[in-house]
């Protein structure tokens, strides 16, 4: 994800990156080339002269835009719903560690505590490489053990093997005395946080929009698009390629970033800044252990977030 501070107006004119227009630009100019070709035929095709004016093109693009809105609407809600669960899994992380640092006689002994917070790293960054689809090995082998390593990557569904080794983790220092039944009753709520966390997420990108309504929303923005120069031809004359390609921008783009956002854990430009937020969430807690986050564990992120 892109994050930039708010920009000046005028240079919002001219930013390319980050914007859809890059791969907006060929079926554009497309739509340039088709205008042009309208225009100097005067809207004629093989001696017929096509029988189109503004009147019924600006209540079918009225309507368009009525769909084209809805559909924006639910990619940005999906969009939000993401954000907001990346928020809960920060506010659970936070209480998790606490609980672990302040609970009876944890803090004495700071290694075990130290173990478990580098679990809920390794659970951060499995979720992570999991919704993205990518390999969470290599963020993996500097926040698990050896044996732990191995159970995970041998896993399909890490998120929830790690959980697993939380609650194990758990059930361990109370059998040693370190906390007692209700106290482990208080993590356990916080582990069904995360489990409501990782189905939150997994809801979303196992489930997309229909695909019959993207293709029928689809054809119609590009048909739309088609016709319209030769509903403008007749009184716009040769501004018509113009006004074609701003309105054709218009409604493109809005399918564009539509389809971006639909899936809001992706790399694309505008979906959520995964990286960021993985290495914030692992810093807060590591800073609430007093500890500093290993050099080995800063994964670089140069690329886009």
């Amino acid at each position: 994800m892109i994050i930039r501070k708010k920009e000046h107006w005028f240079k919002m004119l001219f930013v390319w990156h980050g914007s859809v227009l890059p791969g907006l630009l060929p079926r554009l100019f497309l739509l340039f080339i088709l205008s042009l070709g309208v225009v100097y035929l005067r809207g004629v095709i093989f001696s017929f002269k096509i029988p189109l004016n503004p009147a019924p093109l600006t209540l079918f693009g009225f309507v368009l835009a009525l769909f084209l809105g809805f559909r924006n609407n639910v990619s940005y809600e999906r969009f939000w719903e993401g954000r907001k669960l990346w928020g809960a899994l920060l506010n659970t992380a936070r209480s998790l560690a606490r609980q672990a640092l302040t609970l009876n006689n944890l803090e004495k002994n700071r290694s075990s505590v130290s173990e478990f917070i580098q679990l809920i790293g390794a659970f951060i960054f499995a979720l992570k490489h999991q919704l993205r689809r990518t390999d969470a090995y290599e963020d993996l082998k500097n926040r698990l053990s050896e044996d732990q390593l191995k159970v995970v990557a041998a896993s399909k569904y890490k998120p929830a093997v790690i959980m697993r080794l939380l609650a194990e983790w758990v059930q361990r220092v109370k059998n040693e005395g370190g906390i007692d039944s209700i106290q482990q009753a208080r993590f356990d709520e916080n582990f069904d946080k995360l489990s409501d966390i990782v189905g939150g997420c997994e809801r979303i990108i196992s489930t997309p929009i229909p695909y019959s309504y993207r293709v029928l929303l689809h054809r119609t923005v590009y048909i739309y698009c088609f016709l319209l120069p030769f509903g403008l031809v007749d009184s716009l004359r040769w501004f018509t390629p113009l006004i074609v390609v701003f309105v054709a921008y218009t409604f493109v783009a809005f399918e564009a970033i539509a389809d971006e956002i639909e899936e809001p854990f992706g790399t694309e430009a505008n979906d959520l800044a995964l990286n960021s937020m993985s290495l914030m969430i692992e810093e807060t807690i590591h800073e609430m252990a007093g500890e500093p986050i290993p050099a080995s564990q800063k994964v670089a992120h140069h690329i886009i977030d």
